[in-house]
């Protein structure tokens, strides 16, 4: 089975927070049978005023390091995942790495970045965060930055952008958008999740979504277990993503997880506790990977 997660943020904490221990290791993305692991690049807390673009370059030399040290293998398409190998895909986190220039996104997708959220918690060039509670959409610089994204055929991830933003993807942004690493509103009240219409207008629009493992954006108290990340994708199942939903862990990304999927080797616990509610093995396979590898196909990448 291909198993892909679409978010985590080793590479910071290996660049930045050196004396932290990582869960994403060699070891346990073996031991979960991970398929396709993203890591992402990550602005920093601090926006535009903290220097995001060496920040990204200090982060990508830690991921040339395992590389060379650890084996991590790159790929230049999501397409390239294969069952029994573990493959690293590269993204963004934070827009203003960019640095509202479209030389910076090919130079970004030249390393091998496929997928950007467009904000962290910090407004930029390119709109505004969810957080912030702005009711403004797109940036007009934003929207240079998505045509030139999308003729690059990078995905435009909708995690930490506000509403507003988020319908203007919907709405006029020419590829379908996704959210690397988003749970849903309806079972736990977060600005960070998902509404139940934007769950929907994702799966219309051909999108896709990564569920956290977050458990404070699983549960209000936080008390969430690998039951509660299947409940969250089971949601999203009867809202109509069933082909549209996966996993987006943001493992080294959250102070805490959830009890039994602790690393990356206890994802397929996940996959236990759908098979328990009835989930068929073809629609497993979908949620695993096959969903995520269909959406870069809608995407206009190819085999």
């Amino acid at each position: 089975m291909i198993i892909c997660d679409t978010h985590c943020d080793t590479l910071y904490m290996r660049a930045l927070e050196p004396n932290e221990v990582p869960c994403v290791t060699m070891e346990h993305m073996k031991a979960g049978g991970m398929s396709l692991q993203t890591c992402t690049l990550f602005a920093g807390s601090k926006g535009m005023s903290d220097h995001p673009y060496d920040k990204a370059m200090a982060e990508y030399a830690a991921f040339e390091h395992l590389q060379q040290t650890e084996g991590w293998q790159k790929v230049n398409s999501p397409l390239e995942a294969e069952e029994g190998s573990v493959k690293i895909l590269l993204s963004v986190e934070g827009g203003e790495i960019f640095e509202g220039s479209v030389e910076r996104v090919h130079e970004f997708y030249d390393r091998g970045v496929r997928m950007a959220a467009l904000t962290w918690n910090n407004e930029n060039e390119i709109g505004h965060s969810a957080k912030s509670g702005s009711k403004e959409g797109i940036k007009p610089r934003g929207w240079v930055i998505l045509r030139e994204m999308a003729a690059l055929r990078m995905a435009a991830d909708t995690s930490h952008l506000n509403e507003a933003g988020f319908w203007d993807l919907i709405d006029r942004h020419s590829q379908p958008p996704m959210a690397s690493h988003s749970c849903a509103r309806a079972l736990c009240d977060h600005f960070r999740n998902l509404t139940d219409d934007q769950i929907r207008a994702m799966a219309k629009r051909g999108g896709w979504i990564g569920v956290n493992f977050y458990p404070y954006f699983l549960r209000e108290d936080g008390r969430a277990t690998v039951e509660d990340i299947a409940q969250h994708i089971d949601h999203m199942c009867q809202l109509g993503a069933a082909k549209h939903v996966g996993f987006g862990s943001d493992f080294d990304g959250i102070g805490c997880t959830p009890v039994g999927c602790e690393n990356p080797s206890k994802v397929p616990a996940i996959l236990d506790c759908l098979r328990r509610r009835g989930y068929s093995e073809e629609a497993l396979a979908d949620i695993a990977g096959l969903n995520f590898l269909d959406y870069y196909r809608r995407l206009g990448w190819t085999e």
